[in-house]
Protein backbone atom coordinates (compact mmCIF):
# COMPACT_ATOMS: atom_id res chain seq x y z
CA UNK A 1 0.00 0.00 0.00
CA UNK A 2 1.38 3.35 -0.99
CA UNK A 3 1.32 5.95 1.70
CA UNK A 4 2.64 9.42 2.10
CA UNK A 5 4.85 10.39 5.00
CA UNK A 6 4.90 13.94 6.29
CA UNK A 7 7.65 15.52 8.35
CA UNK A 8 8.68 18.94 9.60
CA UNK A 9 5.90 19.68 12.02
CA UNK A 10 6.57 21.00 15.49
CA UNK A 11 5.93 23.74 17.99
CA UNK A 12 6.78 27.35 17.23
CA UNK A 13 5.90 30.77 18.53
CA UNK A 14 3.67 33.12 16.61
CA UNK A 15 5.58 34.72 13.77
CA UNK A 16 7.81 31.70 13.33
CA UNK A 17 8.25 29.42 10.35
CA UNK A 18 8.09 25.73 9.57
CA UNK A 19 8.74 23.71 6.44
CA UNK A 20 6.71 20.57 5.95
CA UNK A 21 7.77 17.78 3.63
CA UNK A 22 5.81 14.92 2.14
CA UNK A 23 7.12 11.92 0.23
CA UNK A 24 5.91 8.42 -0.65
CA UNK A 25 6.73 5.73 1.90
CA UNK A 26 7.34 3.15 -0.77
CA UNK A 27 8.00 3.18 -4.45
CA UNK A 28 7.56 6.49 -6.26
CA UNK A 29 4.30 6.92 -8.11
CA UNK A 30 2.97 9.23 -10.75
CA UNK A 31 1.31 12.30 -9.35
CA UNK A 32 -1.04 14.65 -11.13
CA UNK A 33 -1.44 16.95 -8.17
CA UNK A 34 -0.45 17.16 -4.53
CA UNK A 35 -2.13 19.07 -1.78
CA UNK A 36 -1.91 20.00 1.86
CA UNK A 37 -4.91 19.96 4.14
CA UNK A 38 -5.24 20.64 7.84
CA UNK A 39 -7.61 19.80 10.62
CA UNK A 40 -7.80 21.49 13.97
CA UNK A 41 -9.47 19.79 16.95
CA UNK A 42 -13.23 20.00 16.69
CA UNK A 43 -13.11 21.46 13.19
CA UNK A 44 -13.59 20.15 9.67
CA UNK A 45 -10.62 19.38 7.49
CA UNK A 46 -9.76 22.35 5.31
CA UNK A 47 -7.73 22.91 2.20
CA UNK A 48 -4.40 24.71 2.54
CA UNK A 49 -2.56 24.57 -0.78
CA UNK A 50 -2.11 22.42 -3.88
CA UNK A 51 0.25 22.10 -6.80
CA UNK A 52 -0.27 20.48 -10.18
CA UNK A 53 2.71 18.25 -10.71
CA UNK A 54 3.40 18.75 -14.41
CA UNK A 55 2.81 22.49 -14.71
CA UNK A 56 3.65 23.64 -11.20
CA UNK A 57 0.40 25.62 -11.04
CA UNK A 58 -0.46 26.38 -7.45
CA UNK A 59 -3.64 27.09 -5.54
CA UNK A 60 -3.99 28.46 -2.02
CA UNK A 61 -6.67 28.95 0.55
CA UNK A 62 -7.24 32.60 1.36
CA UNK A 63 -5.64 32.30 4.78
CA UNK A 64 -2.49 30.81 3.22
CA UNK A 65 -1.91 33.42 0.53
CA UNK A 66 1.16 35.51 1.21
CA UNK A 67 2.32 33.33 4.10
CA UNK A 68 2.52 29.76 2.80
CA UNK A 69 4.30 28.44 -0.27
CA UNK A 70 3.81 25.00 -1.78
CA UNK A 71 6.47 23.53 -4.02
CA UNK A 72 7.50 20.16 -5.42
CA UNK A 73 10.71 18.38 -6.31
CA UNK A 74 10.05 16.14 -9.27
CA UNK A 75 13.26 14.18 -8.87
CA UNK A 76 12.52 13.37 -5.24
CA UNK A 77 8.76 13.03 -5.75
CA UNK A 78 8.44 15.28 -2.72
CA UNK A 79 6.12 18.17 -2.00
CA UNK A 80 6.88 20.92 0.49
CA UNK A 81 4.89 23.51 2.39
CA UNK A 82 6.84 26.50 3.61
CA UNK A 83 4.87 28.28 6.30
CA UNK A 84 5.90 31.74 7.45
CA UNK A 85 4.38 34.25 9.84
CA UNK A 86 2.58 31.47 11.65
CA UNK A 87 -0.38 32.31 13.85
CA UNK A 88 -1.96 30.42 16.74
CA UNK A 89 -4.96 29.71 14.52
CA UNK A 90 -2.64 27.74 12.20
CA UNK A 91 -2.39 25.07 14.89
CA UNK A 92 -3.63 21.83 13.35
CA UNK A 93 -2.70 18.40 12.02
CA UNK A 94 -1.35 18.96 8.53
CA UNK A 95 -1.77 16.14 6.01
CA UNK A 96 -0.56 15.83 2.48
CA UNK A 97 -2.41 14.08 -0.30
CA UNK A 98 -1.68 12.96 -3.84
CA UNK A 99 -3.88 12.57 -6.88
CA UNK A 100 -2.46 9.59 -8.73
CA UNK A 101 -5.47 9.08 -10.98
CA UNK A 102 -5.73 12.44 -12.69
CA UNK A 103 -9.46 12.17 -13.33
CA UNK A 104 -9.85 15.91 -12.68
CA UNK A 105 -13.45 15.60 -11.63
CA UNK A 106 -12.93 17.87 -8.66
CA UNK A 107 -10.74 20.88 -8.14
CA UNK A 108 -7.37 20.58 -6.44
CA UNK A 109 -8.84 22.28 -3.37
CA UNK A 110 -11.35 19.47 -2.95
CA UNK A 111 -10.20 16.51 -0.89
CA UNK A 112 -12.13 14.16 -3.18
CA UNK A 113 -9.48 14.78 -5.84
CA UNK A 114 -6.93 12.81 -3.86
CA UNK A 115 -6.62 9.06 -3.48
CA UNK A 116 -3.45 8.78 -1.38
CA UNK A 117 -3.09 10.44 2.01
CA UNK A 118 -0.51 10.71 4.75
CA UNK A 119 -1.02 10.36 8.49
CA UNK A 120 -0.28 14.00 9.16
CA UNK A 121 2.22 16.04 11.10
CA UNK A 122 1.25 18.26 14.01
CA UNK A 123 1.86 21.98 13.89
CA UNK A 124 1.40 23.96 17.10
CA UNK A 125 1.77 27.71 17.23
CA UNK A 126 1.81 29.48 20.57
CA UNK A 127 1.09 33.15 21.16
Amino acid sequence: QVLLVESGGGSVQAGGSLRLSCAPSGRPFGTYAAGWFRQAPGKEREFVAAVKWRTGTTDYAEFAKGRFTISRDNAKNTVYLQMNSLKPEDTALYSCAADTRGTRVYSTSDGRSYDVWGQGTQVSVSS
